[in-house]
């Protein structure tokens, strides 16, 4: 088994679309490779065209997406999607891409108070965007890269012209799309992480914090729009290999992920209304993992015992939010050990429609393959199907294809 390849992200002046295509070709994706990826895309009147720039000291690659539409035309998110359809990419591209302008829309409906289909994207929506999105998915997946890491941001300051008007830096949709993630603010006052990089990032960094364990293999420097008083205005990019347990190797396959920690607490006074929504709110801000189990505590008084599995840079945060949305006092955290196995998603047909199932191993072999729930209640809600029919076929799909592969290895 081969070593994990890791791309981690060092936003220190921002993210953007530009930049991280920028920093991709910087660390040795073909360009002519990007441009054979993004002419399958069902749109006209656009090119890639990409040179070489300094920002401050360092030199980096600058990626434009030059556009012959005039304006920004109003896309909503089944127009998007229509365009990635009818699109020939690279396989799981385009689910990719999709799951990111998911990402977006539910950010500006939240945002602004409107149902998720009846936004209408402006800026993010247009073809500019669409290229740097899928040009990120489609780069990544060139580069052979097997997991995405996040630093910390920078998000910058002041406000931002957009069109809905003058908006505070970061603007609101980034500012939703980053919960859980580590910000500040340091330098000039200008937008530094704009929707399309955030919805990048919330949608492909498995985690945000420092610097990875990897045997470093390349690092690429990707150039912003701006120039910038004191600090370049780049976004770099390192990419290596992790040939630790983690990467599953010999006989063993399993491994243990970053550091983790567990918060926990005991509660004996909070109603089942607000602890039925401290779960969601707790993974939304990053947790890997939250449950609660019935306990008796002192007295003979029932109880629950809430226990979070969190990153550890994540502590701090999830700890303040346990202690906004509960009645506890106090909290037990400790670090822990956690194993676990090397996951991937795969895509099924079934007679509704695509599922993706995820597929984990342990060293060579297959040990569990589970269709994803939110893909199958859709399609059971849009067709009318009973949703174990829909498990059952998208099971059944993907073990007639492992079947299939294994025939043909034989």
């Amino acid at each position: 088994m081969g070593a994990m390849r890791i791309a981690y992200f060092d936003c220190f002046s921002g993210i953007a679309g530009d930049m991280i295509l920028g920093a991709l070709v910087g660390c040795g994706l073909d360009i002519e490779d990007l441009r054979s990826d993004l002419a399958g895309l069902a749109l006209d009147g656009f090119r890639l065209e990409h040179r070489q720039v300094r920002r401050g000291a360092l030199g980096a690659v600058k990626v434009d997406v030059v556009v012959d539409e005039i304006g920004h035309p109003h896309r909503g998110l089944e127009d998007i999607r229509k365009v990635l359809e009818e699109s020939h990419l690279p396989d799981g591209v385009a689910e990719q891409a999709g799951q990111v302008f998911k990402r977006l829309v539910e950010a500006e409906g939240s945002v602004h108070g409107v149902p998720a289909d009846e936004v209408h994207l402006h800026d993010v929506g247009a073809v500019d965007a669409i290229v740097d999105v899928v040009g990120a998915c489609a780069g990544l997946q060139r580069l052979g890269i097997d997991k995405v890491l996040c630093s910390s941001l920078n998000v910058g300051g002041g406000t931002v012209q957009s069109a809905h008007g003058e908006l505070p830096v970061p603007a609101p949709a980034t500012a939703y799309l980053l919960r859980g993630a580590p910000v500040y603010s340091r330098g000039p006052q200008i937008e530094l992480v704009t929707p399309t990089g955030a919805a990048l990032m919330a949608t492909l960094a498995e985690s945000y914090g420092p610097w990875p364990e990897m045997v470093l293999d390349a690092v690429g420097y990707g150039a912003g729009d701006h120039e910038l008083d004191g600090m370049a205005n780049i976004l770099r990019l390192a990419i290596g290999d992790h040939s630790g347990p983690h990467s599953g190797s010999g006989s063993e396959g399993a491994g243990h992920g970053g550091p983790v920690s567990v918060i926990e607490t005991n509660l004996d006074d909070i109603t089942p209304q607000i602890l039925g929504s401290v779960i969601p709110r707790l993974l939304d801000a990053g947790a890997l993992d939250a449950y609660t189990v019935p306990i008796f505590m002192k007295k003979n008084r029932p109880g629950v015992q809430l226990t979070v599995l969190s990153p550890t840079e994540h502590v701090e945060l999830l700890a303040d939010l346990i202690f906004r949305e509960t009645t506890t006092l106090g909290l037990r955290t400790f670090p822990v050990k956690r194993h676990e196995l090397r996951r991937r998603h795969e895509d099924v047909d079934t007679p509704w429609g695509r599922v993706r199932v995820k597929v984990a191993k342990l060293g060579e072999s297959v040990v569990s393959s589970t269709p994803e729930y939110e893909d199958c209640e859709a399609i059971s809600r849009t067709h009318g199907v009973p949703l174990k029919q829909v498990i059952l076929a998208a099971a059944t799909a993907f073990l007639a294809r492992e079947e299939t592969s294994a025939d043909t290895d034989d």
